[in-house]
């Protein structure tokens, strides 16, 4: 059967389960645009900047683990994606990405909107692919999709020229993927389990360290029964938070620059640290050389390129995380640790970093903790990067499986709302809050009409403080607080999400912060709260930068409310 290279490119999409696409349309790929109407099973999105398609991609690929698409024309359509695409890249988000380029005889002749944009992205993507010959995208569309989900997930680019888009060929979707040289290996290596299993049966200060690979694996029970069964407190990653439920009584919250004091702690006195699923960057283990001093470490990774990067390591572990716990589990001992845990409570009682200190005014910490009580932790948060990123990772509690989305490894301000798009396109019957900042809001808030469009209710909550607030506070504390380029004179968030048809509510007293919540959960479509908090607020506890994880700066004021939740109360 032969078929234009466009409709062959959306029969490859459907064999490949994909229900959507975030895109926005432009020349180059108007011969796709053309017969998509031909695939009702192809849900198009169409969003307001294409930076918001990468973001919104990576985001249902996050929350559904399948892969996430978005799609832009050649030049500036592809260049907007760049951002999008690297986040994904650095927190192995398997995401398709698909661009028009010019045609095959303009390349490389400075085309009207032609930009290498394989070459831009050859860094940032796990692989890409230039469609030379309409016959060869099938094979390529299976492949991409292929290394885009196995092994550590990430990001595929797919570069199409117009007139392949155009050209005939025969189609034929094949049935399997056979790329030399791309073998993941998903099973642990025998005799270092068997090493690993030793090391924790003989540990007396044993700690994991969760990070995402957990989720991508899915390893969630498998987690639980390793730390139960040897009774290994857990402390986890920024982006490992929620593969471990925060109300265990084995939990002991997120480490590193802006973790709890007494999970660094936690893991400055370790004698062993069982790292799943983590690159150990820089944030996670604060300066390398002082990081773990007395624990020997076991690293289990899917990418034999993350196992001694950072740090020593003393067992290695290549290989999926859900297969080797199911082996690891298979062989330790059931063990107690109470003299240990028992420390670790101490600390967590001499340091409650999530206790929230009386304030008669708005603080930002307050309005997280309103709406883990409104919604009793039965939402996916989302949040960009920054303090608001902070506040949510620290004072709402994850019980539910991968139920907090963020931008880890870039730190990309304005991922968050179109993030909780595609989260909620992925996942329509959960309730997604995003959680934003007010500098990254106005990054990415044209996707306001994308909500309304394509009818999407998330829940808004800006966290307001008329600042680039974490940059302001590492003014304030290494920079003798000379604010440059960090004040916001922000502008009325309600009036602008009204002007794109969202209703909105504007809270500056705490008192109403309950009800706000309640209006915007109980609201069908898409809400904004616009919270204008104390502007010069700081996160903590914080680690400096270039410092060890245990010399970590605490909040100086010490007059805390007795609602500390579930994470700072001991169990034993």
């Amino acid at each position: 059967m032969k078929l234009r290279g466009a409709r062959i490119l959306c029969e490859s999409l459907v064999r490949e389960g994909v229900e959507v696409i975030f895109g926005l349309p432009g020349g180059a790929v108007l011969p796709l645009y053309d017969v998509l109407p031909e695939y009702p099973q192809l849900r198009h999105i169409l969003v307001r900047h294409e930076q918001g398609a990468a973001h919104a991609a990576d985001g249902y690929a996050r929350a559904t683990g399948k892969v996430g698409v978005c799609m832009a024309t050649s030049g500036p359509g592809a260049t907007n994606l760049v951002t999008g695409i690297a986040a994904a890249h650095l927190d192995s988000s398997p995401v398709v990405a698909i661009t028009g380029q010019v045609a095959r005889p303009f390349i490389g002749r400075d085309a009207f909107q032609e930009v290498d944009i394989t070459g831009i992205t050859l860094p940032i993507t796990k692989h890409n692919y230039l469609v030379m010959d309409a016959a060869h995208l099938a094979t390529i569309v299976k492949e991409a999709f292929y290394i885009a989900r196995t092994g550590r997930p990430g990001p595929v680019l797919i570069d199409i020229p117009r007139d392949v888009l155009v050209d005939e060929a025969t189609f034929h979707y094949p049935d399997r993927v056979d790329i030399p040289g791309y073998k993941p290996v998903t099973a642990g290596h025998p005799e270092q389990i068997k090493k690993a299993s030793k090391l924790i049966d003989e540990a007396l200060r044993p700690l994991i360290i969760a990070g995402r690979g957990v989720i991508l694996s899915k390893a969630f029970a498998e987690l639980k029964e390793l730390a139960e069964k040897a009774q290994i407190p857990v402390v986890t990653t920024l982006l490992g938070i929620s593969c471990f439920p925060e109300s265990h009584v084995l939990s002991f919250g997120m480490v590193g620059m802006h973790g709890m004091a007494y999970a660094n702690l936690a893991v400055n006195h370790a004698d062993l640290l069982i790292a799943l699923g983590i690159r150990f960057d820089d944030r996670a283990t604060g300066k390398v050389s002082g990081f773990a001093p007395q624990a020997k470490i076991i690293h289990v990774d899917i990418d034999p390129a993350e196992i001694g990067k950072n740090v020593r390591v003393d067992v290695p572990i290549v290989g999926d995380l859900k297969q080797v716990l199911q082996d690891l589990n298979g062989q330790i001992q059931v063990r107690y640790h109470l003299e240990w845990l028992r420390q670790l409570e101490e600390w967590r009682h001499h340091h409650p970093a999530t206790a929230l200190r009386h304030s008669d005014n708005l603080i930002p910490q307050f309005v997280i903790r309103k709406i883990y009580e409104a919604t009793a932790g039965n939402a996916i948060i989302v949040t960009g990067v920054g303090q608001h990123q902070m506040w949510a990772a620290q004072h709402f509690w994850y019980d539910k499986p991968n139920s907090f989305i963020a931008s880890g490894g870039l730190g990309a301000m304005g991922f968050e709302l179109p993030a909780a798009m595609g989260v909620k396109v992925g996942c329509p019957e959960e309730v997604v809050w995003c959680v934003a900042g007010d500098g990254g809001f106005q990054m990415t808030m044209q996707e306001l009409a994308t909500l309304m469009q394509a009818d999407i209710p998330v829940k808004i909550a800006i966290i307001n403080n008329g600042y680039l607030g974490m940059v302001r506070q590492w003014q304030e504390l290494f920079y003798h607080r000379r604010y440059v380029g960090t004040w916001l004179p922000n502008p009325d968030f309600v009036r602008i999400a009204e002007a794109y048809g969202l209703p909105g509510l504007r809270v500056t007293d705490k008192a109403l912060v309950p009800s706000a919540i309640a209006q915007a959960m109980a609201h069908q479509g898409p809400f904004l709260i616009d919270f204008v908090v104390e502007p010069e607020e700081n996160v903590y506890p914080m680690v400096p930068p270039g410092a060890n994880l245990f010399e970590v700066i605490e909040e100086p004021r010490r007059d805390v409310e007795l609602t500390i939740g579930p994470r700072e109360t001991s169990n034993l």
